[in-house]
């Protein structure tokens, strides 16, 4: 293909405008579909969180509480290990048969999880569905792989990568709500649910039944809505989203036709405003989904997929036609920025998953003054209980939904990743250093710096994860390759999460022992340095599609999945 330096195509004659002017369409619409699917996991996720600790002493192992505290532990521990272990698997599997089987297979996985752990009767079920949601779900990798494909390029990154982040912080809100009101229904609500049921043989059962129900109706929005995002996959036959189309087109003549008895409705069709003029789906113009469409093709615009009468079978014709992607061998996906990003997300999600893990125990810690020798030997707790510890979390699930909503695209915006990453990096330390002194101020400021502490925490993780998952999508040789490297990201994430708590529990039991209650903060400060020095090892990557500035969008009507095939066979 030839290009004049007016912007025309020679052959064709065609107006034509370079990506620099003319970007993609942000997929607004997908992306609400992933976050529909997205919610129903941390919904599931967290809500065993209040009562967990409640079941596990309804199993009768020990009669010591101390000994009830690791097998709760053991029991939430058992998910993330287990996602480890099958992370890399799953993301592999997503580069070949496509990102959208392996989330909704996740998804499923996650709702039959719960179901099991609903009807669990003693720690090993309990364990093994905790285990078995691991092993199934490996939708954290492939999520950003789906993510990343859906906004190519950076102008829309920003506001792209902070909708995950805000649906997790939404779940983590409501999921241990749902749990602690559900709990022992037979208790908490005897006029409903009465003794002797199958709600007082498993009181834990009906909360993991809601779960069950939020993750199957995920199941089913995204089997109907949600496009495969896969470059070479996108474009085999999808009747799921056939059938969605369907669906939706005749759920929008039945409601036309209630709408046409109303006497308003019957003026406007007269005035020439029917109903059929108005949006389908999410109030906007856009066309319904299709397995054929691609919201951010610089190529081709969103095109509506076929009807269920003529099907249009692109498998056969798909390789041959489209462009050819690059397909890197299996040594050369894992570049040395790769790698250097994946060990930046790994020391992030071990220290973060660290302050979490031990600040609950911290503000749970009895006061008990020992002698003080300052700079470093002191060792006391505020002794606050559940209650207020409650309402701390709650602040904290809040401020980080709003943390990410308001300040990570204005922020990323301005510094961009890899400059926020680094300034995050190198200020971690000193979070980690300062919080355990807050035993030291008055009681008067006491409260008032958890919550300093609690935002500043709050902040700076919504602001460093989705920096890191755009820097590991840039990074990235090929987008055939995104399964597989957010799988090992996500594995190495979840390996960190698991020892976190593990190594962080051991380290406060012997400071508090030996009079250095701040023993385990300061050596988890010492762990950001080494995140701090990782960012400054890693170079500024460019998204794809910012080296493809040749890259031309027709400004014509949009063409046809088969128009589209045939030209680029023409071309080859």
């Amino acid at each position: 293909m030839t290009m004049r330096g007016d912007g025309y195509r020679g052959t064709a004659g065609v107006r034509v405008e370079p990506l620099s002017k003319q970007l993609p369409p942000y997929p607004q619409r997908q992306l609400f579909i992933l976050a529909i699917c997205r919610i129903c996991e941390p919904i599931a996720f967290m809500s065993i969180f209040p009562y967990i600790f409640h079941m596990v002493r309804d199993f009768n192992i020990t009669e010591d509480e101390s000994k009830i505290s690791f097998y709760a532990g053991m029991v939430t521990s058992a998910f993330t290990f287990a996602e480890f272990s099958t992370g890399m698997l799953w993301g592999r599997l997503s580069d070949k048969v496509g990102r959208k089987p392996i989330l909704l297979m996740g998804l499923a996985g996650t709702g039959i999880s719960v179901l099991v752990f609903g009807f669990a009767p003693n720690l090993p079920v309990a364990l093994f569905a905790r285990a078995l949601g691991g092993l199934l779900n490996g939708n954290i990798g492939v999520l950003q792989t789906t993510v990343a494909e859906l906004v190519p390029v950076k102008e829309h990154q920003p506001r792209a990568y902070a909708v995950m982040p805000v649906v997790w912080c939404l779940g983590s809100i409501l999921g241990p709500m749902i749990g602690g009101a559900l709990a022992k229904p037979v208790d908490n609500l005897p006029s409903i649910f009465s003794p002797g049921s199958i709600w007082d043989k498993f009181p834990y059962l009906l909360p993991n039944l809601f779960s069950a129900a939020c993750v199957f109706v995920g199941v089913a929005v995204g089997a109907l809505f949600l496009e495969e995002t896969h470059p070479e996959k996108k474009w085999q036959r999808d009747r799921g989203i056939e059938l969605g189309s369907y669906l939706a087109k005749r759920s929008e003549e039945l409601r036309r036709y209630l709408l046409s008895y109303l006497p308003r409705n019957r003026t406007e069709i007269r005035r020439g405003k029917a109903p059929e003029e108005r949006p389908l789906l999410f109030g906007t113009d856009e066309p319904l989904p299709g397995y054929s469409t691609s919201e951010n093709s610089p190529q081709m615009t969103s095109a509506p997929g076929p009807s269920l009468q003529d099907p249009l079978n692109l498998e056969e014709t798909a390789q041959d036609a489209l462009p050819k992607l690059e397909k890197k061998p299996a040594m050369k996906i894992f570049t040395k920025q790769v790698i250097l990003t994946i060990v930046s997300y790994g020391v992030l999600a071990f220290h973060t998953m660290t302050f979490d893990a031990l600040l609950p125990v911290f503000l749970s810690t009895s006061p008990n003054p020992q002698p003080i020798s300052l700079p470093f030997k002191f060792a006391d707790g505020f002794g606050l209980d559940t209650r207020t510890i409650g309402v701390i979390l709650s602040v904290q699930g809040l401020y980080s939904m709003a943390s990410t909503y308001f300040l990570f695209e204005r922020v990323v915006q301005r510094f961009g990743a890899l400059r926020l990453i680094r300034l995050l990096s190198t200020s971690y330390p000193l979070l980690y250093f300062v919080t355990p002194y807050m035993v030291l101020l008055p009681d008067s400021l006491r409260m008032a710096s958890v919550y300093v502490i609690v935002v500043w925490k709050c902040t700076y993780s919504t602001l460093a994860y989705p920096s890191n998952a755009m820097l590991l999508t840039n990074s990235a040789p090929s987008t055939l390759s995104l399964g597989t490297i957010n799988g090992v990201a996500a594995s190495t994430a979840s390996l960190c999460r698991g020892f976190g708590p593990i190594i962080s529990g051991l380290l406060y039991t012997i400071g508090m022992e030996s009079g250095y209650s701040g023993l385990v903060w300061w050596v988890t400060g010492l762990i950001t340095i080494a995140g701090a020095y990782t960012s400054f090892k890693i170079s500024e990557p460019k998204a794809r599609m910012d080296e493809k500035d040749d890259i031309e969008t027709t400004t014509t009507a949009p063409m046809e999945p088969r128009d589209v095939l045939a030209e680029n066979t023409t071309q080859t």
